[in-house]
């Protein structure tokens, strides 16, 4: 089962979930209305209809109410090569390194993301597994993290790395509009468990950039749900992405960064691929 949001003729974003190549539309005002629920009220919210998932357009499949929490530096590697790129020595650290990206960062998938040359010419692509929040939660003891946790979907943690630099800070630089693409659906954490062990990778019109597996991070997702929640509520909804693997462009000898025109592809194991087209916007 693949929870998703897409667009019905009207251009309005409806809840769904595709099940043997059929979409069936869920009675909700949106996906996190129907995650919101109790488990055992949401078999109530599906419908006697189906669609053609293949005809179907998908938005990015929540919308979190506050910004998308972000990890850095949590893959052992890609602490390495930033570290070697900016002529610093590796210092892990002993608690994840939290940081946020707006919510007018989120982009569907599919989407042609649309970034402005007069502010960079330096944007760089980070493929993460992101975690959606199933219930309200604070305090959580990581044994009791993934009852938190309703499943897993891919994301793009686009970066303008001159930004990034210049404001001595990492949110300005990763929340420009279009930056987060999210998708291209939700797998439940019952097919996916705590998340580990997934292959992840990512392509750049067609070359591999990025190649790892989700066991590599620093702090897995129990512990980054347990350090997050700490003091912190999380919703149903919220979405922790949570760091990506070595292969980045920034770190890259020379380094690389994306052009307008480019195709980039996150894979994921049993999850599948979030693609979004670079359009760099030149004016005058």
């Amino acid at each position: 089962m693949r929870f998703v949001s897409f667009y019905d003729d009207a251009a309005n974003v409806r809840p769904g979930f595709i099940e043997n190549g059929a979409l069936h539309p869920i009675a909700c005002t949106s996906l996190i209305e129907y995650i919101a629920a109790a488990p055992s009220e949401r078999q109530t919210y599906h419908v006697d209809k189906t669609l053609d998932a293949a005809k179907v357009r998908l938005a990015a499949p929540v919308r979190p109410r506050k910004n998308v929490f972000c990890v850095g530096r949590n893959y052992m590697e890609h602490a390495k090569e930033g570290a070697r790129a900016l002529g610093r020595e590796l210092k892990l650290p002993e608690v994840p390194t939290f940081f946020t990206k707006a919510p007018t960062a989120i982009a569907d998938p599919d989407a042609t993301l649309t970034f402005s040359a007069k502010l960079s010419e330096e944007y760089d692509w980070e493929a993460e597994l992101a975690v959606v929040i199933g219930q309200r939660t604070r305090d959580c003891p990581e044994e009791r993290a993934l009852d938190a946790v309703f499943g897993y979907t891919a994301l793009n943690d686009l970066t303008a790395r001159n930004l990034q630099r210049a404001h001595g800070q990492w949110f300005k630089g990763k929340s420009l509009d279009e930056s987060c693409p999210l998708g291209p659906w939700i797998v439940p954490i019952s097919e996916l468990g705590d998340g580990a062990g997934l292959g992840l990778s990512l392509c750049v019109n067609g070359i591999e950039k990025q190649h790892a597996r989700t066991d590599g991070m620093i702090f897995p997702v129990r512990r980054l749900i347990a350090e997050l929640s700490a003091g912190l509520t999380l919703e149903p909804g919220d979405v922790i992405a949570t760091g990506t693997p070595e292969g980045v462009g920034f770190a890259r000898t020379p380094p690389e960064f994306l052009h307008d025109g480019d195709v980039v592809e996150v894979s994921i194991d049993r999850i599948g691929t979030l693609r979004n087209t670079i359009r760099i916007e030149r004016v005058p």
